[in-house]
Order: structure tokens, then sequence, then C-alpha cells
């Protein structure tokens, strides 16, 4: 019997039925995000309730600059899944070796890359997305000690991304947890304490990402990997493979959040109420679309496998178990945000000025929840069949030619507030769902015509 077959048999995401492993494997990966959403708002809950409202804005905003650069560290990481998961499906793990040596060497060039940029674009940055006066320097603070820590998210990305393209989310979760654990105790000391504001909410996060790690690194060793690296892999690691495949991911990733970070410099141009009501939304939009994400990434790494033993019906048939599963649950934050709104933004902020502005937020953007979960399992179906380079294109063509353009008339209208801002949201999420149903219509006519 080849290894092949021996691994097809041992794998439930090659054989058997799809629910079990695959929600068995996005369980994990939802709980992660949880605490990763949790990790952020911690940072937007500890400030807003011990810190002046200028500290909010602060982190609001310097938060969202560093989820954006973060996004390429993840979008790269991604990549890795996809490939390794193509090599755990064909049984050809031996040469996964070379990969990692790439991933590597690239995640420290993009480390050193990022942390210089950050530190020395942070007053630019403020000044782009129109800051109020009252938070600039703090925000340039919170950017610049934050991006000490992108070595820290490279690694961990990295750790992860290996795990989970062999098919193990379980072990990424422990090690979101000591970050998220460290996070909040510190958060507490740094702000609460010693009133340290958003300069002591950047401080506990880098140390959070720091310990995590560490403890990746020491679990590592007790757990090995089910494949040597030697040091002949690094002389020709699969560098520009990783970035083939993750790099689109990447690009589509930044300048969707880009694209985020101009609606709130257009939205800052309205107030600090305002500046600060975006960002609440933005870390209430982190935990509303946890299922949608937790989703993508399971199919990424589900499909991968799947086409990689040469099973696509398998893998179609994963995106609409994950699709069902993920609609329900966005139907159900569609009526919550629509809804009630206004108790989201209350977990976060005391003024009841931010409160209603935050809230009339969430109620224009809400229809967005009932295209997401849809969006992100295709996105996660096409990753996984290495389709990257429509991911990237549908993003950016939705992000620049129908959100901002939108979003900045709607912001010029007589009256605009959050509410007038937040249509163009729900309205270019529509329009991403039809060019992904029709990507995935045109790749099926084409499978059918191949067999």
């Amino acid at each position: 019997m080849t290894a092949s077959a021996n691994h097809t048999e041992t794998n439930p995401f090659l054989e058997g039925p799809i629910l079990s492993p695959l929600v068995r494997f996005a369980l994990p990966l939802m709980l992660s995000l949880v605490l990763q959403a949790f990790y952020g708002a911690v940072d937007l809950a500890v400030v807003g309730r011990f810190s002046p409202t200028a500290s909010a804005a602060a982190v609001a905003t310097g938060s969202q600059t560093i989820h954006t650069v973060t996004m390429i560290i993840t979008g790269l990481a991604m990549g890795v899944t996809v490939l390794l998961g193509r090599l755990a499906g064909s049984g050809k793990l031996q040469e996964a070796g070379k990969l990692i040596a790439g991933q590597i060497k690239l995640f420290v060039i993009v480390s050193v890359l990022l942390t210089v940029s950050v530190c020395l674009l942070a007053p630019t940055i403020t000044q782009w997305m129109q800051v109020p006066e009252q938070a600039v320097p703090e925000t340039i603070g919170y950017l610049r000690i934050c991006a000490i820590g992108f070595i820290f998210i490279c690694a961990y990305n990295g750790i992860s991304a290996v795990f989970r393209g062999l098919g193990n989310s379980r072990t990424p979760f422990l090690f979101v947890c000591i970050a998220c654990a460290v996070n909040v105790v510190l958060d507490l000391v740094f702000v609460a304490g010693f009133g340290l504001d958003a300069y002591g909410a950047a401080l506990a996060t880098v140390i959070a990402q720091a310990c995590s790690v560490i403890f990746s690194l020491l679990y590592m060793k007790t757990h090995p990997l089910p494949f040597p690296i030697s040091r002949k892999d690094f002389a020709d690691g699969s560098f520009f493979a990783i970035l083939r495949v993750g790099g689109p991911i990447a690009a589509q990733d930044f300048w969707l959040n880009v694209s985020f970070l101009m609606i709130t410099g257009i939205v800052n141009s309205l107030g600090l109420v305002a500046s600060a009501g975006i960002g609440i939304a933005e870390k209430s939009f982190l935990f509303l679309s946890i299922i949608p994400a937790a989703f993508m990434s399971a199919l990424s790494a589900f499909v991968a496998q799947n086409i990689g033993a040469d099973k696509p019906q398998r893998a179609v048939r994963s995106l609409f178990i994950g699709q069902g599963i993920s609609f329900f649950v966005g139907f159900l934050i569609f009526l919550l945000t629509f809804f009630a709104g206004d108790i989201l933004a209350s977990l976060f902020e005391n003024d009841p000025d931010v409160i209603a502005a935050t809230a009339r937020y969430l109620h224009g953007c809400s229809l967005e929840y009932l295209s997401m979960p849809l969006i992100y399992c295709f996105l996660g179906y096409f990753n996984g069949k290495e389709h990257t380079t429509f991911v990237m294109a549908q993003g950016l063509f939705t992000a620049f030619f129908v959100r901002i353009p939108l979003s900045y008339f709607l912001s010029r209208l007589p009256g605009a507030d959050l509410f007038t801002i937040s249509i163009a949201v729900p309205v270019s999420s529509f329009f991403s769902l039809f060019l992904c149903i029709g990507y995935f219509l045109l790749l099926q006519k084409k499978e059918n015509r191949h067999f």
C-alpha cells in the first residue's frame, strides 16, 4: 500500500462524513478568533473605562492600523497552510521541510520591514487617517510600541499555519489562550493600575505576544513535527511558492483593511465621537464575523487537502456545508446588529453619545451579515484551490471601486452621520458576493468539461 493511500484511510478530511471533521476543525479556529478579538477588545474596553476619550480614539485608530499590517502576515501564513495541506492530502509530507524553511526566511524579512516602516511612518499614518488632534500623540506611541511585536506575530502565525495545514487547529488555540490571559492581566496593570493609557495597552499587547511565541516553541520541542527540517532545506526553501499562493491573500487582506482605514479617515473628519464610534464598530465586527472567518480558514485547509488527494467534489460539498452553518449564524447576527447595536456598543464605552453613534453605524451595516458568511466560505474554497489571485482581485475591486467611493459620496450628503456612511458596507458586500458566485460557477463549468 502506498503512503498516499495509507494517509487517505487515516485522514478524516479525506474520507467519511464531511460535517463532523469540518466542524471539529473549525471550532478551535472559532475559539481562537474569539480570543484574538477579545485580545484587541480588552485594550479598547480597559482604556475606554479608565482613560480619557482621546486615549480610546488612539487605541481604536491605532489598533485598526496594526490589524491591517497583521493581515499581511496572516495572508502569507495562509499560503503555508494551503501548500502544506496539499502535501498532506497527496501523502508527500517528506517535502514539507523546504516549505517551512522558506517560511522562516520570508517571515524574518517581512517582520523587519514592517517594524521599520510602521515606526517611521506613524506620524504620517495619523495625518492620513485624520486622527483628532487630541489623540495624535498617543496614536503615534501606540503604533510604535505595537510595531515592536511584529516579529512575534510572524512567529505565532507561522507556527500556527503549519499545525493548521496538518489538520490540527487545537494547538494554535492553546497559543492564543496564553497571549489572551497575559494581555488581560497586563492591561489592567498598565492602564488601570499605572495609568499608562494607550501606551500601557500597547505594551501589554507586545509582552503577551512574546509569551505566546515562547510557549509555542517550548511546545514544539516536546511535540516534534511529523517531517524533518534540515539545513539543506534553507538553501532552496519554498520562498517563492509561499509568495505565489499567500502573496495575493496578503495583498487582498492588506488593501481591504487599508480601505477600511480610509473609511475611518472619512469618518474621523466628523469629530471625536464619530472616530471613537467607528473604532468600536470595527472591534465589534471582529467578534461578529468570527464564525464565517473560522469556516473560511477551515475550508482553506480542508479544500487544499482534498484537492491534493484529487477529490474536488468533496471539496465542493464542504463549501456548501460551511456556508449553511455560517449563514444561519449570520442571520442571527443581522438581527442583533439591526435591533440591539446600542447594547453591543455599551460593552466598550460609557459615553452615551459614542454609544448612540456606534449603534447607528451597526444598524446600517447589519445587512452585511447576510452576505458575508457566504462570501467568506467562497474565499476559503478559492484559497484551498490556490485561486488566490481572484480572491485578491475581487477584494480590491469591491473596496476601491465600490466601498470607498460610495462612502465618500455618502459622507458629503447634507446631515451625513455614521448611519449614512455605513450604507456603503452592505452594498459593497453584496457586490462581492455576486463576483464570488460568478467565479464559482465558472470554475464548476471548467471542471465539468475536464471530467
